[in-house]
């Protein structure tokens, strides 16, 4: 029988991986590079996604003013002149006005401009065949109005004529220094992470995120160990109710659980009417205090990742032979020196990737905390991806600013891949995937 060629084996091997290259390119690079891409634009919901136009508004000109642009070209700026010239003519026919009076306009006022709307107005007055009623006498007078406040050019060429034409000598630099704050759509900025280094509420939120992920972390990887060992000692019945519990926290709806933890926690829940009746304080325990609404968001996230530690260590533990235990036990050794000697130092790895997977999982995640405390009371249980989220995704102004929430979550990743590197060199990774030094 003849063997298949190494080559046909590696194209088999590729159209096995090829499912997972792409689950991975799709679930994770392009999500990264596109968040790189969007971290590095001012996009918002004012500007779009899809480019923009150029409008002098008059928040631009209290902007501009600000600014230090001189006050005349502000001024020429927010007013509107009216101007006699063939196109405005072209739509004074179109928008129904008079052909006659449109002639004697264009007879009498060609090429003249008048720079307020009453003082066109009394001209038009002065003509034989204006409109009797005020209506029709302004329809015919808008016809005529030149301004660049509040009207949208698509290009900025267009915006600089209009402003070429609508002010007498400006300042030098004037003209190209408003068309580019008047553009409306998103351009690329690094100023999203200037804005971060400079926030007053950044440092704050770095110190909430570093608190609740080192705590968090410590109660999932040391209570999921304990409640592995803990079953593994146990009978098998007991092990198996005990770690049907435990899981209960990782298979609910992440909603339900924190409704919940709302029941358990909020007025008239079930620790307030214990605290009530042992005469302790009662209030609402999520909210209600800095130091209770910590407790509350630790031990909300803490109890899920502490099952699904237990799920991994269980496992890990079932993998150790058992004859170690047994040969421990006949020299001697207390359930103490086993889980010393034996058990945690086969469990690097598990411990491992556990640490790394629930560091990163605290990093990104922020639901549990959105949904119970939102990160009150006030904004001290805010951690990053929770501001992130709010930043990009959930803003109380309505302005939804996705590349700064796009900048805060590409610092996660790089944070993120940063404290990878870190696990791997502190677990020394290399020595755990080494070839085993005894042969069997």
């Amino acid at each position: 029988m003849r063997a298949s060629s190494p080559h046909r084996a590696n194209l088999l091997g590729l159209a096995f991986m090829t499912p997972a290259m792409v689950l991975l390119l799709g679930f994770f690079f392009l999500p990264v590079v596109l968040t790189s891409v969007f971290a590095f634009t001012n996009m918002s919901t004012a500007t779009g996604i899809s480019g923009g136009s150029y409008v002098v508004t008059g928040n631009l000109l209290r902007s501009l003013t600000d600014e230090g642009l001189d006050a005349k070209t502000i001024d020429a700026l927010g007013q509107s002149n009216y101007v006699i010239d063939q196109a405005g003519l072209e739509r004074a026919r179109a928008a129904g006005v008079d052909a006659k009076f449109v002639a004697e306009i264009a007879e009498r006022l060609k090429d003249r401009s008048f720079t307020s709307s009453s003082a066109f107005e009394r001209e038009l007055k002065t003509l034989p065949s204006r409109p009797t009623r005020v209506r029709d006498l302004k329809i015919a007078a808008g016809a005529f109005e030149q301004s660049v406040l509040n009207v949208r050019y698509a290009s900025r060429g267009e915006m600089e004529a209009a402003l070429s034409h609508m002010l007498e000598n400006p300042p030098e630099g004037a003209i190209e220094r408003i068309a580019t704050a008047s553009y409306t759509g998103w351009t690329w900025t690094t100023d999203n992470f200037k804005n971060l280094a400079i926030a007053p509420d950044t440092w704050r939120i770095v110190g909430n995120t570093v608190f609740y992920v080192v705590l968090t972390l410590a109660f999932n990887v040391a209570v999921g160990l304990f409640l592995a060992i803990t079953t593994f000692y146990l009978p098998p019945a007991g092990s198996g109710f005990f770690s049907v519990l435990w899981l209960l926290p990782r298979i609910t709806p992440v909603v339900l659980y924190a409704v919940m933890w709302k029941w358990f926690t909020w007025e008239d829940g079930f620790v307030f009417n214990i605290a009530q009746d042992l005469g302790l304080p009662a209030f609402n325990y999520m909210k209600g205090s800095v130091a209770s609404a910590w407790t509350v968001v630790i031990l909300v996230n803490g109890f899920v990742g502490a099952s699904f530690g237990m799920i991994l260590f269980s496992g890990a533990l079932k993998a150790i032979p058992v004859q170690q235990l047994w040969a421990s036990e006949v020299d001697g050794a207390s359930r103490w020196q086993q889980i010393r000697y034996i058990i945690l130092p086969q469990m690097r790895w598990p411990i491992l990737f556990v640490t790394s997977y629930q560091t990163l999982s605290l990093l990104s995640s922020y639901e549990q905390i959105w949904l119970t405390t939102n990160g009150g009371p006030g904004s001290t249980t805010t951690i990053w991806a929770l501001e992130a989220f709010k930043t990009a995704l959930n803003n109380y102004t309505g302005n939804l600013q996705y590349g700064l929430g796009a900048a805060m979550a590409l610092v996660l990743v790089a944070v993120g891949l940063v404290l990878s590197i870190v696990y791997l060199r502190l677990f020394r990774f290399d020595e755990m995937m080494s070839k085993p030094k005894i042969e069997f």
